[in-house]
């Protein structure tokens, strides 16, 4: 029987009704929504319609997220779109991390979303690829979390404390599946990259804006900002130059 977590406070999905215009927020591996809200609020009071959905296993303990699949990620947020499409007839889809990944997945499968906007997007990651292959070969099945890596002083990011092993590969799995099909994206795409970012090499954001076939396409570097870009001080930067953005492709 599968057991009953609780929602940690400031985890749970947000939605805010607006017009056709619909964006899908999504937030990163082993965080929450509350990463992702500030940036949907801005949206909100563009008048876009806005989901942000809870990926399965995060926002509750780290024994349920080990128990997630990179399937079921994927399958939150083919809800979350499905559930825009209802509602909206232009769609984008924003992303901080692995959630920036997903909207990359999206975008390989859905060619009628509008406009993509990936944040510090994780597509691979040698690091944790080389940590996971000798973890795995161990007993262990938590390590120290990844949540935080914020510049601007005072700001914590809800997320995880300890990192599921099995959890590394699932993402290990999610962004190759990624990778190996970024030149089938045609959509037009505003890449997001913090110059430092302490989780997902910077390099990421490079391999994902050269390896995509969209004709529109930008690489915006975030200067003041560390990997969760969307608390840090590029916040409102951010926010002003995803409206534009979508504004423009609509």
């Amino acid at each position: 029987m599968a057991a009953n977590y609780r929602v940690m406070k400031d985890a749970d999905a947000f939605y805010f009704a607006g017009n056709e215009i619909g964006v899908l927020v999504l937030h990163g591996f082993t965080g929450t929504t509350q990463s992702m809200r500030y940036l949907g609020e801005q949206f909100a009071d563009e008048g876009f319609t806005v989901l942000g959905p809870r990926l399965e296993g995060h926002g509750t303990d780290p024994e349920d997220m080990e128990a997630s699949t990179y399937e079921d990620w994927i399958n939150t947020v083919e809800e979350g779109l499905a559930t825009l499409k209802e509602e909206c007839s232009k769609l984008f889809v924003a992303g901080l991390s692995m959630g920036g990944t997903l909207a990359l997945y999206l975008a390989e499968q859905h060619p009628e979303i509008n406009g993509i906007l990936p944040i510090n997007a994780a597509v691979e990651i040698p690091a944790m690829a080389e940590n996971y292959r000798e973890l795995s070969q161990t007993d262990t099945r938590f390590v120290s979390g990844i949540g935080s890596d914020i510049k601007r002083a005072g700001v914590k990011e809800l997320a995880y404390e300890k990192t599921p092993v099995k959890s590394m590969g699932e993402i290990i799995s999610l962004m190759e599946l990624v990778r190996e099909n970024l030149d089938k994206i045609q959509t037009p795409t505003l890449v997001f990259s913090s110059v430092e970012d302490h989780v997902v090499p910077p390099e990421n954001s490079k391999l994902i804006y050269d390896s995509i076939s969209s004709n529109e396409k930008t690489l915006l570097p975030l200067e003041s900002s560390y990997h969760v870009a969307t608390l840090d001080n590029d916040k409102e930067v951010i926010a002003n130059k995803a409206i534009q953005f979508i504004k423009a492709n609509c």
